[in-house]
């Protein structure tokens, strides 16, 4: 019985640090990722990355381009135009 007790022990202890491998730091360090190929530093570069751009979105950013510009148009040009806007906060009396 003692015999089988020797024998078995060791493999007990084998096995429990070989589940233990797996909770060890260190190791395998990160490697830092590699940087891109044409990051955009100047504007000509920034140009170029825009042919990355797919087709298919050119037509969805020029109606987005056009919404925009005529919602700023429209809110500017309220008020521009409208003399009955409340530019001020009327007081108690009335008359501020």
């Amino acid at each position: 019985m003692s015999l089988l007790r020797a024998r078995a022990t060791p493999m007990l202890r084998a096995h429990a640090q070989n589940t233990l491998r797996g909770f060890r730091q260190g190791g395998k360090k990160m490697m830092p990722m590699p940087k891109e190929e044409h990051a955009a530093h100047t504007i000509s570069q920034r140009l170029r990355s825009l042919k990355k751009i797919p087709p298919e979105l050119i037509p969805i950013g020029v109606v987005l381009f056009a919404a925009v510009f005529a919602a700023f148009y429209s809110l500017l040009r309220k008020f521009w135009v409208d003399k009955t806007l409340r530019l001020h906060r009327t007081g108690p009396s009335g008359d501020h």
